[in-house]
């Protein structure tokens, strides 16, 4: 569903007339607004499958600090492969991986093995630091979710489930109205609720060693 579509969806469940194009009034840019509310809420709420993705980059000798291209600050990491050398790398927190440049007689060279993050580039893309520093090009694999910026565009589509964000995006509009003193607004919230957790069994079902407990 597109960005239009969801915008014509949410009007009509407020009894408002269908736009051509979702800034065509008022209130249709406002509904356009709570519909990207809507969708960063629903986005946020589980890794859903068809947000997840594979970045990549190449290593250069001698260089530790890295821009994933492509991981906005809304990217969360899953796990991270050397591919060349066909490991998982090992999340390291900043303290740890400091000490391992500060304590170190002679700064190890080789595949990397580790990695921490090291804030965010002028692109607003994730930057990570790997350890030991490459001493050659090796294929790093990112997996991850890729959450979305907002729909602009009419054409702009929606990759999450439809349902509850349209029904979300419609108990917001309820609250910016302020009718029936909160008693729809409270019955669309509970549909919604409903409709964002049964979408998140039904993916989550693809993934269940993501959802299942572990003791240490």
């Amino acid at each position: 569903m597109n960005h239009l579509e969801l915008v014509n969806k949410v009007l009509v469940r407020l009894r408002e007339n269908k736009v051509s194009t979702v800034n065509q009034t008022p209130y249709s840019s406002l509904i356009s607004e709570l519909v990207n509310e809507a969708k960063n809420l629903v986005e946020d709420a589980w890794d859903w499958t068809n947000l997840r993705t594979t970045l990549s980059g190449t290593t250069t000798e001698g260089v530790f600090s890295y821009e994933i291209e492509g991981a906005s600050t809304r990217f969360k990491m899953l796990d991270v492969v050397n591919d060349t050398s066909n490991q998982f790398m090992h999340l390291t927190s900043s303290s740890e991986f400091n000490d391992l440049f500060l304590n170190t007689d002679q700064v190890t060279t080789g595949e990397p093995l580790k990695y921490s993050y090291n804030g965010v580039s002028e692109n607003n893309n994730l930057m990570v630091d790997v350890w030991p520093i490459p001493d050659g090009a090796y294929e790093l694999r990112f997996n991850g979710v890729k959450r979305s910026g907002d729909l602009v565009a009419d054409a702009d589509k929606l990759f999450v489930p439809e349902t509850p964000v349209a029904l979300l995006a419609y108990a917001y509009a309820i609250d910016e109205r302020g009718e029936d003193m909160g008693q729809a607004s409270t019955y669309a919230h509970q549909r919604a609720k409903s409709a964002l957790s049964d979408a998140i069994a039904f993916d989550a079902a693809r993934y269940p060693d993501e959802i299942t407990w572990r003791t240490c």
